[in-house]
Formats: C-alpha cells, structure tokens, sequence
C-alpha cells in the first residue's frame, strides 16, 4: 500500500493494510447466521489483533452473533474480551 496514511497505519499498528482489507471485505459480504462463516472471521480478527481467543470465549462471541441474527454488536463483544 502506497498511501501515506495507510502506511502511518501499518507502521503503528504492524498490520498489513492489505490484510485489513480483506478482513473488512470478508465481514462485510459475510453471513453472520453461518456459524463457520462466523468462527472464521472470529480467528481472523483473533490473528490480526495478536489476541488469542480461548475456546470458550470463541464460543460465547459465536453464541451471541448468531443471537443477534445478522448484526454484529461490537460492543457487546469489546467487553467480552475485557
């Protein structure tokens, strides 16, 4: 990626711009009452993030998208993970 900005955000952050993209793409067309489709994206952001996701709490972020139906509530998530 050549933009500058794109380039101040990789440096700050150490992540690919590139992979960013794809994982916005995979969420925006993604089917969030598929529950693969949902651990996938899960892992994704897990790696992107350098945050391991336990198990159990890969269960409980899956558990309460699938509720929700087709919206993801990222707050509700943002607490989950502490």
């Amino acid at each position: 990626m050549q933009n500058p900005f794109f380039k101040q955000i990789e440096n700050k952050t150490g992540v690919d711009m590139d992979e960013i993209f794809a994982l916005a793409n995979a969420i925006q067309h993604a089917d969030f009452s598929n529950e693969k489709q949902v651990r996938k994206i899960i892992k994704k952001v897990s790696k992107l993030a350098n945050k391991p996701v336990s198990k159990e709490l890969e269960d409980r972020i899956v558990k309460s998208i699938m509720q929700e139906g087709k919206s993801l509530d990222l707050s509700k998530i943002q607490k989950m993970l502490g």
